[in-house]
Parts: C-alpha cells; structure tokens; sequence
C-alpha cells in the first residue's frame, strides 16, 4: 500500500488517529451485552491503519483481540505474554512467507505492531470480545514495561512511549 492509497483509506474509511498510534474508525458493536468486567458489549469491531512511519504502541487490554489483514504490507504484531514470553507474527497473505490472514491476541497480553516496509501501509480489521472499552485499555512508558521485562529492551524502546501522552 502506497502513500496515496493510504491516504485514500483514511478519507473513505473515515479514520481518525488512535491513542496507541495508526488510524481507526468502529465498526461494529453487538447489541448484546454481557457483565464482565462491568456491562460491555459482546463483541466491537474496528479498522485500523498502520503506516510504516508510525508504531502502535505496547498496551494491553482485558478481552482477546482478533486481527484480520485486508489490504496493504504485512504488519507484525509484537506480544509480551503475561508470562513474560515476547513473540511476533507477520499478518498478511504470502503463507508460504510465514504470514497468517487472521491472529488472535490473548487478553492481558502486551501488544503493539509495526509494518516493516517502508513507505507503506497496512489495513486490518481487529474484533474484541467482550467489547472493547477504553476503561480496559491500557498504555506503558518504557520506563514500565523495561523495570518488568529487561529482556526485552530492546523491541520496548520501539514500541512503548518515553512518556504517555496527555
């Protein structure tokens, strides 16, 4: 996905910058609801764009997160596992290159992404169950994630905030 196409997905899709990084618009909420960790939806849906200048940042939520590709570079899910365990994988289309079109992100997991191609971009669908709520919706500093995980330095200083922003 080149620099105009990107720009094209942002105006029709109608996405606006996320808190974490990359561009977002909702998509989707069920109309049911279920009282886990206070009344959330079942499910909420959203697009989401990542260029390859930009990062979404390390945070965590409550609910498990499924992503799907649709169109653009591969992006990488990067993930601290609540038990400490760092682990990437490429979403995207060349099977044969490791890529898988759909992956799910554990609840309580620390997470962020990149899209590796420069000059690129990548748009995905991520659906989370129960719904997703920024009361569940939790962003680090470097200074949080590398007290806990020193092993993991390094992919921290790309991924997480020196400081939250306000």
């Amino acid at each position: 996905m080149k620099k105009s196409e990107i720009e094209y997905w942002i105006e029709k899709l109608e996405l606006i910058p996320h808190p974490e990084g990359g561009f977002y618009k909702e998509t989707f909420q069920s109309g049911e609801k279920v009282n886990i960790y206070g009344e959330r939806k079942l499910y909420t849906s959203i697009y989401f764009l990542l260029r390859s200048q930009d990062v979404s940042h390390f945070h965590r939520l409550k609910s498990d997160e499924l992503w799907y590709f649709h169109a653009g570079s591969p992006l990488t899910i990067h993930m601290i596992h609540e038990n400490g365990e760092y682990e990437e994988v490429k979403l995207g289309l060349n099977i044969e290159n490791g890529e898988v079109p759909q992956f799910l992100v554990p609840k309580h997991a620390i997470f962020g992404s990149s899209v590796l191609e420069n000059d690129t971009g990548s748009l995905v669908g991520c659906m989370v169950s129960p719904g997703f709520d920024f009361q569940d919706f939790e962003l680090f500093t470097q200074a949080d994630l590398i007290s806990q995980y020193p092993q993991h330095k390094e992919i921290i200083k790309k991924l997480a905030y020196e400081n939250l922003p306000e």
